[in-house]
């Protein structure tokens, strides 16, 4: 009995748990990344682009 429990008791399946894990924070991280940089950056891309409209008006 104590065998099979062995068996079972694998740290295989602990590491793949804990790469998912690993994972799905960094998945996290980058969502919450994007929703702060979002702002900035589409106003950067606001500013190119009335640049470049200023300048082909000229």
């Amino acid at each position: 009995m104590r065998k099979k429990f062995l068996e079972f008791a694998s740290e295989d399946g602990a590491t793949a748990v804990e790469y998912g894990l690993i994972t799905a924070l960094i998945a996290i991280i980058v969502i919450i990344a994007f929703g702060f940089l979002s702002n900035p950056v589409n106003g950067l891309f606001s500013s190119i682009v009335d640049a470049f409209e200023s300048v082909g008006k000229k």
